[in-house]
């Protein structure tokens, strides 16, 4: 079940689809998009939150942009997707993802704390939104924009969840240590995925990767399960 609310910024509302848990209330969990929006895909990666217990808000980042729709038919679907995010202003959109987690605090269906999580461009989006607003937990799968982000690595105290696959053509493995000897501390779980390439999450075949997308979605739930209940 979702719906469609605006999170209040400085600039007008920002649009985004909150999904309810069966019970209609429970934890919050703030989910950020890949660069290619809010598509099916991180729609059902939110319902599949809700269905923990979670409230799930997923903000559309886009929104600022004049035309942020991807033509999928075309060949050049991801170069039409990375020029939109190519055009969004960064401390713009971590400012983005923090308001929607102050109008998260706020919206009466979350009882008992709020988390982040993101795929992607979203993966990094979280980390710097933990970075710059107390949160209860954080889950980043393979965060695209944390090698540019790690002097915020100290900032992020939540307990965190790192997703990253050992066959990332964009985040290669000596970046995946460099991460990972940054963000290490006691509250960190670290998870790599041998043979996963970037994006290994989303079911497009170009990008799935189906052993490590179980794996990390089993890790994920253990993950929330431990650190953030959705019953307590």
């Amino acid at each position: 079940m979702s719906d469609r609310i605006d999170i209040p910024t400085a600039d007008g509302a920002m649009p985004a689809l909150r999904f309810l848990p069966e019970s209609g209330t429970g934890p919050g969990i703030v989910l950020f998009q890949e660069i290619f929006g809010l598509t099916d895909y991180i729609q059902a990666r939110a319902a599949d939150l809700a269905a923990l217990g979670y409230v799930v808000i997923a903000p559309e980042i886009y929104w600022r942009l004049d035309d942020s729709e991807i033509d999928y038919s075309r060949d050049d679907a991801m170069q039409q997707a990375m020029g939109l995010m190519q055009q969004l202003d960064w401390p713009t959109t971590v400012g983005d993802g923090v308001a929607t987690v102050v109008a998260a605090r706020n919206d009466e269906h979350i009882r008992g704390g709020l988390g982040v999580l993101g795929f992607c461009f979203g993966g990094g989006l979280a980390f710097n939104v933990a970075a710059s607003t107390a949160v209860d937990v954080l889950v980043s799968y393979y965060g695209s924009a944390i090698p540019g982000l790690l002097d915020f690595a100290g900032d992020v105290t939540a307990p965190s969840l790192h997703h990253f696959g050992l066959a990332d053509d964009f985040i290669p493995v000596d970046v995946v240590e460099r991460i990972h000897a940054a963000v290490d501390r006691e509250g960190v779980r670290f998870e790599t995925y041998d043979g996963a390439g970037h994006a290994f999450d989303n079911p497009d075949p170009t990008f799935h990767h189906a052993e490590a997308s179980a794996a990390a979605w089993r890790n994920t739930v253990d993950f929330l399960a431990t650190e953030f209940p959705a019953t307590r």
